[in-house]
């Protein structure tokens, strides 16, 4: 087996601080228009057709364009489209494709059909000249580079990164665009506590099981790492949010249970600690992923990412030590973490 440093996914989970820069900083011509077109025609909805790690991004999407601009936001149903033949009224909609490879021929007919509908379409992709690409009225490149390995890391944050821009092109508010050009210097740092990830993975090497939770903004956070953890390491790692989980699966905490909370500083913070609070009562093993003291304290296990960052923004640094958890434990399995089985590059469905 080659050495971790030599894969695919170590190399282009360490390219997200380049990624990251070079979107945060830059000035976007695409997303400048396309904010204007959506006041110009004073479009309140926006329909998100994603799959994968790109529905993760259409999570942050919900949280991030609802709560900044007050926009009401659906993820769709493809096969309504693909195989039911019957779509929902799109014409006065934003239909927002997003895919890294842009090929997914169900996410292209969601596309295709707003457009048909005469809705806005955009898309927001690795590929521009791709079937989504060509299809959509704008195109918001990732600029991330090829993308070798199947699980996705620098693509995400890419997404995560320009649906920020998006949501401040829209606003306008200037502390909204301070912060988010001021986010590289946070993803930097998160690679500081590289080695105590790796050194965490190894004590799960034998985990089966586990549930992700998250809330707010980071919601998209625990699907996106529940997925890692599927797919790099075959664990049965299920997502919750923190209001969803006691509504129920809660029952499944026992002694030594494993509970991976994603949860930064912010408006959450209370419903967390009361959430930690209850599944440690249950005796739960906590991995804690934020940078507020209170919840760091209360974990069996932390992993502290950079304080500073806004919460709106947190999904993006706090998923880098999620990617980079999943890749040491798949290491610690002696699984190849740029194949892993049963997967391809490129998905399509219908």
């Amino acid at each position: 087996m080659r050495t971790l440093q030599k894969t695919h996914l170590y190399s282009e989970i360490h390219e997200q601080p380049g990624i990251i820069q070079n979107l945060a900083s830059r000035t976007h011509e695409e997303i400048n228009g396309l904010a204007k077109q959506i006041i110009k025609r004073g479009i309140k909805h926006v329909h998100i057709a994603a799959r994968g790690t790109s529905d993760n991004a259409g999570r942050y999407a919900n949280y991030l364009l609802g709560a900044h601009n007050k926009l009401v936001v659906s993820l769709a149903t493809p096969s309504l489209f693909t195989i039911y033949n019957q779509p929902p009224d799109l014409s006065n909609a934003l239909v927002l494709g997003i895919s890294q490879s842009g090929k997914s021929p169900d996410i292209v007919s969601v596309v295709k059909e707003g457009k048909k509908q005469g809705a806005l379409t955009a898309a927001i992709t690795n590929v521009p000249d791709s079937d989504l690409g060509k299809t959509s009225d704008t195109v918001l490149e990732l600029a991330a580079g090829q993308e070798i390995s199947l699980a996705a890391t620098k693509t995400y944050t890419a997404q995560l990164t320009l649906l920020a821009a998006l949501s401040s092109a829209l606003d306008q508010e200037q502390t909204n665009i301070q912060d988010l050009h001021a986010l590289p210097q946070f993803i930097e740092k998160v690679f500081e506590i590289e080695s105590a990830v790796a050194n965490l993975a190894e004590r799960y090497r034998t985990m089966e099981h586990c549930v992700v939770i998250g809330r707010g903004y980071n919601y998209a956070s625990a699907f996106e790492f529940s997925l890692k953890l599927k797919e790099l390491t075959y664990t049965i790692a299920e997502p919750y949010s923190s209001a969803d989980f006691l509504h129920g699966p809660v029952a499944l905490v026992e002694r030594g249970f494993p509970v991976f909370v994603i949860a930064p500083d912010g408006k959450m913070v209370p419903e967390m600690i009361s959430l930690v609070e209850r599944v440690k009562n249950q005796q739960a093993e906590v991995l804690m992923i934020s940078n507020h003291t209170e919840l760091l304290a209360m974990a069996d296990h932390k992993i502290e990412i950079p304080r500073g960052v806004p919460e709106w923004l947190s999904p993006i640094p706090a998923i880098i030590p999620a990617q980079l958890f999943a890749m040491y434990l798949a290491k610690s399995r002696g699984i190849d973490v740029d194949n892993p089985r049963g997967l391809n590059k490129v998905t399509k469905t219908w």
